[in-house]
């Protein structure tokens, strides 16, 4: 079923800035404003990139009211599709709701993690936290981090049977399965999770990604996919990808989100370069390859 205001388009899986330990609002407020004056159509808070694991409920709360007010101090012209996924239901619910008064244009939320349930749990899971809001919810399947795989018969009765959920982020790196998404439901959203299969996916029915180096070069990412969405560009959108693919590469020589934090304080972007354990900085091997990288690529601040 069809919502109005999805967030689709060009989207940027937010890193959270810490300083001395503490979450950097400043540096935060500054990072999503240089996502929206380069182009990017909504922005994703506390998701995977931005550590949501590691952070304090009352941490959580505070990045999405802060991305909240500054695109609502933009005019909406960037939406904000909030994480709100937890392996605990009440946990999701509960920051499902949270992001819902606060404004949030929709939410991201993650399959339960550690504790691995079962397609029918999965299914109770998403609906329990869908009937819980009025918003739009997005699916995200990342079983490389999750340990559990929603699958498609279960993607498609979520999407078929409840009515606010719009759509699904796909991080499982299966081309072929977008494919059979977009086959058998074309109204579903279906946006890449994943930045090296950004172009495939886009080109397979995809409506656009969630994207971790968009936070390194948000202009790229937003030409890339305004190229194929709006201008049906596919030589062009094709030609990013390639030039895209060694810094795609390069961002996830490491767990997510260590190397791209680590690209942003070389890049000036991020004023100290932390994190939070179990976390920690790149070896100096992949800091010495993300340096080299970085010198192919030009970084707008």
């Amino acid at each position: 079923m069809q919502m109005e205001n999805q967030a689709i388009g060009a989207m940027t899986a937010l890193v959270t800035p810490f300083k001395q330990g503490k979450v950097d609002l400043q540096t935060y407020e500054k990072l999503i404003q240089r996502q929206i004056n380069n182009g990017i159509d909504a922005v994703v808070p506390v998701g995977t990139t931005g550590e949501s694991a590691t952070l304090s409920h009352q941490e959580h709360k505070e990045c999405i009211e802060v991305a909240i007010s500054v695109c609502k101090a933009n005019k909406g012209v960037c939406k904000v599709l909030a994480g709100a996924g937890s392996n605990a239901t009440q946990e999701a619910i509960e920051l499902a709701k949270f992001a819902q008064k606060c404004g949030a244009d929709g939410i991201l939320c993650v399959t339960p993690y550690y504790n691995k349930p079962t397609q029918e749990g999965l299914y109770q899971h998403y609906k329990t936290v869908a009937n819980a809001i009025e918003i739009p919810l997005m699916l995200y399947n990342v079983p490389g981090r999750t340990g559990v795989n929603l699958e498609s018969p279960t993607i498609l009765r979520l999407f078929e049977e409840i009515p606010n959920i719009y759509g699904v982020k796909e991080a499982s790196g299966s081309v072929e399965k977008v494919i059979d998404l977009n086959a058998s439901a074309r109204e579903l959203v279906i946006v890449s999770g994943d930045d090296s299969l950004n172009y495939p996916i886009l080109c397979c029915g995809g409506v656009g990604v969630i994207s971790v180096t968009s936070n390194l070069l948000p202009d790229k990412i937003a030409q890339l996919v305004h190229s194929l969405l709006e201008k049906n560009d596919f030589k062009k959108a094709h030609s990013l990808s390639n030039e895209l693919y060694a810094v795609n590469k390069a961002l996830f020589c490491e767990s997510n989100p260590i190397p791209i934090k680590a690209a942003m304080y070389l890049s000036g972007l991020l004023e100290t370069l932390e994190y939070r354990l179990p976390l920690i900085a790149p070896s100096v091997e992949n800091m010495k390859y993300l340096e080299n990288i970085l010198k192919h690529y030009e970084v707008i601040k």
